[in-house]
Order: structure tokens, then C-alpha cells, then sequence
């Protein structure tokens, strides 16, 4: 195999009942696709004839299975396909001693567009396709650098807002003046040419939420204009009561207009013409001698999945540096979230509303989904990742999404990040509506035990806002600790899920000696530290939290807090935290919340 050298590192030992069991390291250089898929399968064939078992129980028991390391060579890895890690895999290193990068994109050289665009000089790289399948990326890097989608704004605050909201008609109303007859045409260029192959979206800040929603048509009226959208975000948009816009009020909901050719006339600003390719404005000293872009392909690097009779059990992931993914959902089906970036796949709104024993009425009735992450865990046992950077990465970071028991993450930094930097446990199973509680029969299937430790998080959630640096759904024994979280849209850490004070799956959670600073600085109803639901046993402690930055544009700057106890939050006790105030919220909670000197300068 090519750039693949495999040593024992314990030869068999001669024995008079059986061999004992060897380890060995598989060392990988850069060079060709195909390194680590070739690695791993040098991996699975070597503990293949050297387990203890027969042949056919190495697919049925890893108990047995000798240890493997996978040693990688500085260098960038690029991904033709997800690596996935099954219950074979079970004892392997993946490790990068003196560092290394896997991507999921394709480095290309900026070449000239052959004519200005809005004035601008304009750079140019074409693609259709990558390994058969089309291309149509949401997020650009140039040198390293994000690029941001051609947008109407560059100061968000200064952000046009809507005028009105017709659920009925499944209408949003702009101003009259908000857009010219140009860019309206331009926006609804239908004609054949370039331009069709452009996709406008707009962008809706909806109190602790935003979403994404394709443009269907604009027309205007005497002094408005009225916008419509696809399915399904326009069903889901316009059926659901919360988060929604504000309207007819002091702070009417903010908006942006991204992915339009009216609107790619600055420095950094990046265009997807769907199916063709992408032209950017190049940034001072950017040329074509010099500006080399990364174009994401994959949405996912690694997977590692198991079941609940056969985990994938003991994989260690170090030093390695995890870059370039999308996530593409919104460029097909637009993106309507909840919160914390769950995006509602049905919605509607109840009448008359359900009376709930021990809860307030509901009347939003939700089924979720999820980002995809660089990296996801399903059924895994003691997977861990240390020294690890997550970083330019179009969905979410890290995501233990399943069954996952034991391991966790120790030292990595999470940066630029679009979605949120780690997510952990369900967020209600795609067949559960999502305030109800989530208490499993097969106790399997709930993540617990894992740590997020000793980790930085800076610049998540920057393209959808009402992301967090930590998000724990239904998790059990979680500790999150020793953490620096900074620079972020919404919440620090979120922890819970269900507003709802029912028994669940939920206790035993840990959260203590994390710093978050600079948070809110996009979204309302938010804090350092924010938990939902029921949580026996939970402790939120000697952490510090400060520097909450509210924009002036959210319907209201002050609803933010240090910590935030949110709808059902139950049996929490909440500490010794270091709190520049007792700015702090305890909306509809349930009983058996301790609060205990959490003022602290």
C-alpha cells in the first residue's frame, strides 16, 4: 500500500495454548487520497488475523482486538469520503504527534473573473462537481480566511427590519424602500443566464433564533414589498408561534438579503453560482498570483458508528486538526430552527393550548432535526479526542449524537465555526414531539458520562447566530469543565432539553470552573449558562461569567443573563459562581432548585 508502512510493536510470543496479542503501528504520509481509507483497512485486516477469536467473531466481538495505532505525518489529509470508524475498529489510535490537518475540501487557485462586478475587481474559481457529485457550497475560505456571502449589510446594525408578517398569506412585508426595482429584478432573475443560477436568501432574526429562508419571489406594492418562500421553510416559517418575528412593535425583527449578484460589492464577499462555480472580491493583496481558495465538498470528516449491542469502544483521536466542511440542508430546504440550531422539520401551532400536569400550557408543537458536525459519535465507548482543533467548519464541530458512554474531549480548541462547537445527547428522536420528555426504554440509547474538558471556544455560531460554544440535549453524568468560552452569538453553555419538568432521562450533570465572556452579541434570551428540563443531581458551580455584549438590534437588549434557569429547569443545584450580579432569570422552572451565593466579584 502506498505511504503506508505498518511495525509491531509486540511481536507474537510462542506459548503453548495460544499467541499473545500484538499492537502495531500504521505510520501515514500525505500524498494521495486514498492514505487513510488504505490506513484503516491495513488496521482492520491486521486485527482481523491477529485476534484471539476466530475469523468470524471478529465482526461480532471486539473484546479480543489487538490495539492499533494510526501515526499521521504533518501534513493536509483531504477526504473523498467521510473516514468511518465501526465496532471493528474498537482499541485504535488516531494520532498526529507533531500535527496534521484532515479537510473536506479542494484547494483552488483564484483565477480572474475577465470583468468587474459592481465596480469591483472580481477573482473567479470554477466547479460542478466533485467525485460525481455536484457542488453547491455554503461557506468559502480564501488563504485561510472566512469570506462572507455577498450580503445588503456590512454593520449589522444597521440592518433594515421587516414591516409586517401575514402568516396567512405566507407573506413578509419589507419596506418600500428597503430594496431598489434593480436588485428586485435581479433577485428574481429568471431568464436562463448566469444569473438564474443564483439562489437569494434572507435572513431572519427571530429573538433567540434566525432562519434561512430561500426566495420564491419579490414583488412590490405601493409602498412595500412582499416576499415569499419555497417548502418547506414556508410552511414551517409561517405555522409555528415561536421564536417568530416582532413586528407592529419598537423593535421590529432585523434582516439581511445574502447570495444575491446586486449585493457582492466588498472586499471579502464571496457569490455561489450554483453549478458553475464562485467569484469573490479580493481582499487587499489578494491576487491571482497568490489567492488560493477552499472549497468544502464533505460535511462530515469522521464518523464513528456503532450499535447498541456492539459499540465502537476505545478510540483515541489527538493532535489532529479537524477543517473545511459545510453543511448544505439550507441551500435545499431553507433553515427554520427551535433553538440551539435544531431545525424544526414540522411545526404548528396549537388552539386551544395543552393543559400540561406540573407545566404550563404549550401551544408549539415542534419535531427537530440536527446539523451535521465534523465529526460524529453514534454508540460509541470511551471515545476520546485531545489536543484536537476544530476550526473553518460549516456545521457543527463535534457532535456525540447516540449512545455514547465515556470519553469526551480534553484540551481542543473550537473556532469559526458555523453552527455549534459541541453538541452531546439527543435533542428529542425524530419521531417525539419535542416538549414532551424523553424517557427511554432502552437506557442505551442516552449519552452519558462524557466530558468536555479543559477546551477554548471562540467565534461559533457565526453564520447561524442562536448556536452555542456546548450543547447538551438529554445527557446524563456530563461533566463540562475547566472550559474558556468567548466571542459568541448566544449562550455559553446550554445544558438540557423538553421544557418540561416531567421526569426524563436527564441527571447527575456537572458543570463547574468554566470562564465565558463576550457572549449575547447577536441574540436576546440568553445566558452564560442556560439549562431546561428535569436534572436530578445536576450542579452548576464555581464558574465565571461576564462581559455579556447585547446588540441594539434584537427586540430587547436587556433579556439576557449571567445564568438562566429556563422552562421545567428541576433539582438543579446552582452554586458558588463568580457573577458580576444577580442578573439572573428562573423562568417557569419546577422545584428542588438550589441558589447559592452566585454574586461574586
Amino acid at each position: 500500500m502506498r505511504n503506508i508502512i505498518i511495525t509491531l510493536s509486540l511481536f507474537l510470543l510462542a506459548s503453548t495454548t495460544k499467541a499473545a496479542i500484538p499492537d502495531t503501528t500504521i505510520y501515514v504520509s500525505p500524498g494521495n487520497d486514498e492514505t487513510l481509507e488504505d490506513a484503516l483497512i491495513a488496521s482492520r485486516e491486521f486485527k482481523r488475523l491477529h485476534t484471539t477469536a476466530d475469523g468470524y467473531q471478529f465482526y461480532t466481538n471486539n473484546k479480543d482486538y489487538p490495539h492499533v495505532t494510526i501515526s499521521l505525518s504533518p501534513g493536509r489529509y483531504e477526504l473523498m469520503e467521510p473516514l468511518t470508524l465501526r465496532p471493528e475498529d474498537s482499541n485504535l489510535d488516531i494520532i498526529a504527534p507533531n500535527g496534521a490537518q484532515i479537510v473536506g475540501s479542494r484547494q483552488v487557485r483564484l483565477q480572474s473573473a475577465g470583468m468587474p462586478i459592481n465596480g469591483r475587481n472580481a477573482l473567479f474559481a470554477p466547479f460542478s462537481s466533485f467525485n460525481g457529485i455536484a457542488v453547491n457550497p455554503r461557506q468559502l475560505w480564501v488563504n485561510g480566511s472566512k469570506a462572507i456571502n455577498s450580503r445588503n449589510v456590512e454593520d449589522f446594525n444597521k440592518m433594515n427590519r421587516i414591516l409586517n408578517y401575514d402568516k396567512k398569506n405566507r407573506i413578509l412585508w419589507l419596506r418600500g424602500s428597503d430594496l431598489s426595482n434593480e436588485q428586485i429584478a435581479d433577485i428574481n432573475d429568471n431568464d436562463g443566464g448566469m444569473r438564474s443560477h443564483i439562489l437569494p436568501e434572507l435572513v431572519l432574526h427571530q429573538m433567540w433564533e434566525v432562519s434561512v429562508l430561500r426566495s420564491d419571489g419579490i414583488v412590490r406594492g405601493a409602498d412595500s414589498i412582499g416576499v415569499t418562500f419555497p417548502h418547506p421553510e414556508a410552511r414551517i416559517q409561517f405555522s409555528h408561534p415561536w421564536p417568530g418575528p416582532m413586528y407592529n412593535s419598537k423593535h421590529d425583527s432585523p434582516y439581511y438579503i445574502q447570495n444575491s449578484w446586486q449585493f457582492l460589492d466588498s472586499p471579502g464577499e464571496w457569490l455561489n453560482i450554483n453549478g458553475m462555480g464562485i467569484v469573490y472580491i479580493p481582499r487587499k493583496g489578494e491576487t491571482t498570483d497568490n489567492a488560493y481558495t477552499d472549497i468544502p465538498v464533505q460535511e462530515n470528516l469522521i464518523r464513528v458508528e456503532g450499535t447498541p449491542e456492539r459499540p465502537v469502544t476505545n478510540i483515541n483521536i489527538k493532535g489532529i486538526t479537524f477543517s473545511y466542511t459545510t453543511w448544505t440542508r439550507p441551500s435545499r430546504e431553507g433553515h427554520v430552527p427551535l433553538q440551539a440550531g435544531m431545525y424544526l422539520t414540522e411545526a404548528y401551532k396549537l388552539r386551544p393550548q395543552i393543559d400540561r400536569t406540573d407545566n404550563h400550557k404549550l401551544d408549539n408543537q415542534g419535531w427537530l432535526g440536527r446539523a451535521r458536525a465534523a465529526v460524529e459519535v453514534s454508540y460509541g465507548r470511551n471515545v476520546n479526542f485531545s489536543n484536537c482543533e476544530f476550526t473553518h467548519l460549516g456545521g457543527s464541530g463535534l457532535d456525540f449524537i447516540e449512545g455514547c458512554k465515556g470519553g469526551g474531549i480534553d484540551n481542543c480548541k473550537f473556532s469559526d465555526i458555523a453552527m455549534n462547537g459541541v453538541v452531546a445527547g439527543s435533542f428529542s428522536p425524530a419521531g417525539l414531539e419535542t416538549h414532551l420528555p424523553y424517557q427511554p426504554a432502552d437506557k442505551r440509547v442516552v449519552c452519558d458520562s462524557l466530558t468536555v474538558n479543559g477546551s477554548t471556544f471562540t467565534d461559533i455560531g457565526n453564520e447561524d447566530w442562536g448556536c452555542c460554544a456546548v450543547t447538551a440535549g438529554y445527557v446524563a453524568d456530563t461533566r463540562i469543565t475547566n472550559n474558556t468560552i468567548h466571542d459568541i452569538p448566544y449562550t455559553g453553555i446550554s445544558l438540557g432539553w423538553g421544557w418540561n419538568r416531567t421526569a426524563n432521562c436527564m441527571h447527575d450533570n456537572y458543570v463547574a470552573h468554566n470562564r465565558i465572556s463576550h457572549f449575547a452579541q447577536h441574540m436576546t434570551d440568553c445566558a452564560g449558562i442556560y439549562t431546561l428540563g428535569n436534572q436530578p443531581g445536576t450542579i452548576i458551580e464555581d464558574n465565571t461569567v461576564s462581559d455579556a455584549e447585547p446588540p441594539a438590534y434584537v427586540h430587547d437588549p436587556d433579556h439576557w443573563f449571567w445564568l438562566y434557569t429556563d422552562e421545567g429547569s428541576s433539582n438543579i443545584t446552582i452554586r458558588n459562581n463568580h457573577c458580576p450580579s444577580d442578573r439572573f432569570l428562573k423562568n417557569a422552572n419546577g422545584p428542588g432548585n438550589v441558589w447559592e451565593n452566585n454574586v461574586q466579584k
